[in-house]
């Protein structure tokens, strides 16, 4: 079977890093491109972290494309308080050499998906929306020439971790998300729900540590650093480990479960702006618009992580 062709559209941070780490682990992947969007830290910040994460995985052979420095209709909100000054903070590493491409981002976007076969490109989001929704607002029927959206983002039963309503990477452009969820591409939400079933722990970042590699000792540090946000926020154990939930359920579905609901965007209320409204009980004859994940094998999705960074 020939590799799932994806763009991953990501704002690193952390968790970012370790997605993008465990798609380049991924032989079933074929990453065509990295295009970076402001949100976790701003636009030029999170660009230069796509290239450390692509030097320090040896994959410099990678294109990466700056796309938005802000939302589509709002002033841009960051979370260094949770990711640290530099987005990747944890971890020592060198400044990187790999160059930007010239092309934006939205316009990679575009021409990837119409020089390749319709419905063989996935664009994968680890962060807000925004040069998604850039793209369908420039031209939405290249977008619908796209396999499907998979997202990190939004919640419904845990609700907000940036406001008492709001998931981060959906409240920083919640009309892009809005975009998306009335696009008619197929969308598959990774939303807090999950993520916060799936804690990091002490025992695996000794795991990590004892991989003895570039990469296993950057991500111990990178985990060590941004889990202590989320202990004392939640008194958890550990930390979620978002992003790589969207690379997981690519390459081993079988780890998650969901059900094909109606997902909308609250977009008007200053109370609720950036609500993932998803009908989870379907109380509502609003025909459904994604696959919005529910649950985890948080054992496997470790395992799969770890034996997968353990090939870098």
């Amino acid at each position: 079977m020939s590799a799932q062709r994806i763009i991953i559209d990501t704002d690193p941070g952390q968790d970012d890093a370790v997605a993008i780490l465990l798609a380049f682990a991924s032989p079933e992947l074929d990453v065509l491109g990295l295009t970076t969007v402001a949100g976790n830290v701003p636009l030029a910040q999170t660009t230069r972290n796509a290239k450390v994460v692509c030097e320090l995985a040896n994959r410099t052979d990678t294109r990466i494309f700056a796309g938005c420095d802000r939302p589509l209709s709002q002033t841009l909100v960051t979370a260094e308080h949770v990711h640290g000054a530099t987005g990747l903070d944890g971890a020592d590493l060198p400044e990187p050499m790999m160059p930007t491409q010239a092309t934006h981002a939205v316009d990679f976007i575009l021409e990837t998906l119409r020089a390749e076969p319709e419905h063989t490109v996935t664009l994968c989001t680890l962060g807000p929306l925004t040069n998604i929704g850039a793209a369908l607002r420039a031209d939405p029927d290249t977008m619908r020439r796209a396999k499907a959206i998979v997202s990190m983002g939004g919640a419904y039963f845990e609700v907000g971790n940036i406001t008492p309503a709001a998931e981060f990477n959906i409240y920083v452009d919640p009309e892009a998300a809005d975009a998306v969820a009335t696009s008619g591409i197929d969308w598959t939400i990774l939303p807090l729900d999950v993520t916060h079933k799936a804690l990091t722990s002490p025992d695996w970042i000794v795991r990590l540590n004892g991989l003895n590699t570039p990469v296993g000792t950057a991500v111990a540090g990178w985990t060590g650093f941004f889990e202590r946000f989320d202990v004392a926020k939640y008194g958890s154990s550990g930390a979620p480990l978002h992003d790589p939930t969207v690379i997981a359920y690519l390459i081993a579905p079988d780890l998650f479960e969901g059900r094909r609901i109606n997902v909308e965007i609250e977009t008007a209320s200053p109370l609720t702006r950036g609500m993932t409204v998803a009908d989870w009980w379907r109380v509502t004859d609003r025909p459904a618009n994604a696959l919005f994940i529910g649950s985890i094998n948080a054992k496997g999705y470790f395992d799969l992580i770890t034996n997968r960074l353990a090939t870098l």
